[in-house]
C-alpha cells in the first residue's frame, strides 16, 4: 500500500511474520502519560444484546456481497476512553457480512486497552469499517477509518503487554507501527488466524475470540493468497459491547 506521512505514523503490524520478528520496537517500560492513570470501575450500562438483531449473519456458504464503504477523510477525533481502566467481564460482538464473532476482553491484564476498545465500540467507531488486510495463515486486520492501514481514532493509548503474551489462534491484539513503543494502540486491531503468529510481546492484547471463530475463518478465506486487501469488501456492520 502507498505510504504517506500519515501512513508512516500508523502502518499496521509489519508486512510479514519474518519482518515482525525483526523490525518491531522492543517492549516499553511504564505506561505512557497519554492514558489516564486513575483506576475507575465501569458504570456505563451495556448496550443490550437485542441491538444485534439489526444485522443478519452470513450463511455457512460464505460471505454476503456488500458495497465497499467510503473511507472516512481525515483522522477522526474519537473521545478518550472513560473510565481510563476497564474492570469486570466484558465482551465485544462484531457482526460482519461474513458472520459474527465475539471477543472476551482481557480487562484484568490490559485494562487500558480494554477501556479504549469498549469506548470506541460504544461510540459506533467500528461500525461501517472494513477488514482491510488479510495475511494468509497469520492474521486478519481491521478497525481503520481510512480503510488502507493508515488511519486511527485521533488518539493513542500505551499499555505494556504481558511479558508472557502469546499471539495464538483467536487472540485479538492492537496493531502498531514498528517505530511506536510496545503496547501502543489506536483503533486498528488484528485477529490471529494461524496456530501461533510467533510475535514478540509488543502488541497490546484486546482479548480472545470465544465464539464465532468460523466467521473469522470465513473472513480469512476472502484473501487473495497474498498479504493485502481481501478480494471482496469485508465490513463490520455493527459492533456491540456488553458487560457481564
Amino acid at each position: 500500500m502507498p505510504l504517506s506521512s500519515r501512513a508512516a505514523r500508523r502502518l499496521p503490524v509489519l508486512l510479514t511474520a519474518a519482518a515482525l520478528a525483526t523490525g518491531l520496537a522492543a517492549c516499553g517500560g511504564d505506561d505512557d502519560a497519554s492514558s489516564d492513570a486513575g483506576k475507575t470501575t465501569a458504570t456505563t450500562t451495556a448496550t443490550t444484546a437485542s441491538t444485534a438483531t439489526t444485522t443478519t449473519d452470513a450463511t455457512d456458504a460464505g460471505c454476503r456481497e456488500v458495497a465497499a464503504p467510503e473511507p472516512r477523510s481525515g483522522e477522526p477525533d474519537a473521545p478518550r476512553p472513560k473510565p481510563a481502566r476497564l474492570s469486570g467481564r466484558w465482551t465485544v460482538r462484531m457482526a460482519t457480512n461474513c458472520g459474527s464473532f465475539t471477543i472476551r476482553l482481557d480487562t484484568k491484564r490490559q485494562p487500558r486497552t480494554s477501556a479504549s476498545f469498549v469506548s470506541l465500540t460504544k461510540a459506533g467507531f467500528f461500525d461501517g469499517l472494513t477488514f482491510h488486510r488479510i495475511s494468509p495463515g497469520f492474521v486478519i486486520q481491521g478497525g481503520d477509518p481510512a480503510g488502507d492501514g493508515t488511519g486511527g481514532p485521533g488518539y493513542s493509548v500505551r499499555e505494556t503487554p504481558p511479558k508472557d503474551a502469546a499471539y495464538t489462534r483467536g487472540v485479538v491484539a492492537m496493531a502498531k507501527t514498528g517505530a511506536e513503543k510496545a503496547g501502543t494502540s489506536g483503533s486498528q486491531f488484528f485477529v490471529v488466524t494461524g496456530e501461533d503468529a510467533g510475535l514478540p510481546p509488543d502488541y497490546a492484547i484486546v482479548g480472545k475470540v470465544t465464539r464465532g471463530m468460523d466467521a473469522v475463518d470465513r473472513i480469512a478465506e476472502q484473501g487473495t493468497g497474498a498479504d493485502g486487501p481481501p478480494a471482496t469488501p469485508i465490513v463490520i456492520q455493527k459492533a456491540i459491547a456488553s458487560a457481564g
